[in-house]
């Protein structure tokens, strides 16, 4: 059984003893990220999630650069730095057609996306993911939500490609997770996740895929970019619902949440938290470029580094900023929005461009202009990125939390 399976298990049966435990999904939406969420697990003994999207890490290496293969690899790196002894696991995010930006640039028909979605579930299982996000639930070629029975038997079709591919290639097993919080997925009332679950049930064990039951399903527990209150009665009742099953809820859109000890008392089972640790970033870098105008002060022939304004300019040049514009900034020019509403697509937007060469070449001189009086500006950055994701830690009663699930075998 996949470990990260055994570990829902094991949290349901601690419910019962009282030991209330959610598990934390960091999406690596940067190397300081990636580095800070291994140190983070390291020095709290927490087993830890990556929830990389089709967007992130791919085989033509995302945004991040990273094909999964690297990725992995990067991960392991770090772990071996941290000497980290806690349980690391590599995931796909949001695996499904029409999910990578890509896709939908270049007008892909559902074939051709469902092809390029299964060559890529294939690059994960030889990288080592341990958990793979199906999620089937857009169709850019139709208008309104999918039905929930299109939704799940898409989710069978590339179930079992990734059953075929995992068995060919001798793999050991993998997790499951499926569902989305999105409205346009069907499932945001009861009644539609309640079917979902039975029709999903229903369907692996026609196809002989029992075994691929999902560690987790996604569902709508009142977060997205915008709301940070999470509801918890509305989450009771969805465990109450998925338990039975052997299978938890996983919230996305955990960034910024209010109540996040609220999650393992309604019985939640993880949680993604993503543009969150690209603010942090953000802001960590920020803070250094106000070091550097003091420094400038004193310092007259050093080159400043125009980070902050360059990191704009390759924001803005990139168009992703769009995919976040309200109905009333439809048309509008990123400098024609309000101060509020551009920081926050400034932050939001930096993860797409931190490998820009402009922005990788301007970080590189704020640093360089630092180090003589600060040491390793870098390590200041992941610290910063760290205590941000010590807060979910903390609050998801993770600490020392390996020591929960060290016995359990392959």
């Amino acid at each position: 059984m996949a470990q990260i399976k055994r570990m829902v298990e094991r949290i349901i049966a601690l419910r019962q003893q009282g030991i209330h435990v959610t598990l934390l999904a960091v999406c690596p939406n940067s190397e300081a990220v990636l580095e800070a969420a291994v140190q983070a697990a390291a020095r709290n003994n927490a087993p830890m999630l990556f929830a990389a999207t089709l967007n992130q890490v791919d085989r033509d290496g995302g945004y991040t650069g990273w094909t999964p293969a690297e990725f992995v690899r990067k991960m392991w790196d770090y772990a071996q730095q941290y000497h980290c002894h806690a349980a690391l696991y590599p995931c796909l995010d949001h695996g499904g057609q029409w999910l990578k930006d890509r896709h939908t640039r270049d007008r892909l028909t559902f074939e051709q996306t469902t092809a390029e979605v299964k060559e890529s579930i294939t690059a994960m299982l030889e990288a080592g993911y341990a958990l793979l996000h199906i999620d089937p639930t857009v169709d850019r070629t139709l208008g309104g939500p999918l039905p929930v029975e299109t939704v799940v038997e898409r989710s069978l079709d590339l179930i079992a490609h990734a059953e075929a591919e995992r068995r060919r290639l001798g793999l050991s097993p993998v997790a499951y997770e499926v569902g989305t919080e999105e409205v346009h997925g069907g499932l945001v009332d009861l009644s539609a996740f309640r079917r979902f679950l039975q029709l999903l049930r229903q369907g692996l064990t026609a196809r002989g895929l029992d075994q691929a039951w999902p560690a987790f399903v996604v569902a709508q527990v009142g977060t997205d970019l915008h709301t940070t209150q999470f509801d918890r009665q509305a989450a009771a009742a969805l465990y109450e619902i998925a338990a039975p099953y052997g299978t938890l809820v996983k919230g996305h859109y955990t960034d910024w949440v209010d109540n996040p000890a609220d999650y393992p008392l309604a019985g939640m089972g993880g949680a993604n938290v993503g543009p969150e640790f690209t603010a942090e970033e953000y802001d960590a870098l920020l803070a250094l470029e106000q070091r550097e105008q003091d420094l400038l002060r004193t310092r007259p022939e050093v080159i400043p580094s125009r980070f902050h304004a360059t990191l704009a300019a390759a924001v803005d040049a990139s168009n992703r900023w769009q995919k976040w514009l309200q109905p009333d900034e439809q048309g509008k020019a990123l400098d024609e929005l309000t101060p509020a509403r551009r920081e926050w697509l400034l932050k939001t937007g930096a993860r797409y461009i931190w490998t820009e060469p402009s922005v990788v070449a301007a970080r590189q001189r704020l640093y360089d202009n630092l180090r003589p009086i600060m040491g390793d500006p870098h390590r200041y950055v992941v610290d910063w990125i760290a205590r941000a994701i010590e807060r979910y830690i903390v609050a998801f009663h993770l600490f020392n939390a390996r020591a929960l699930f060290e016995d359990m075998d392959e």
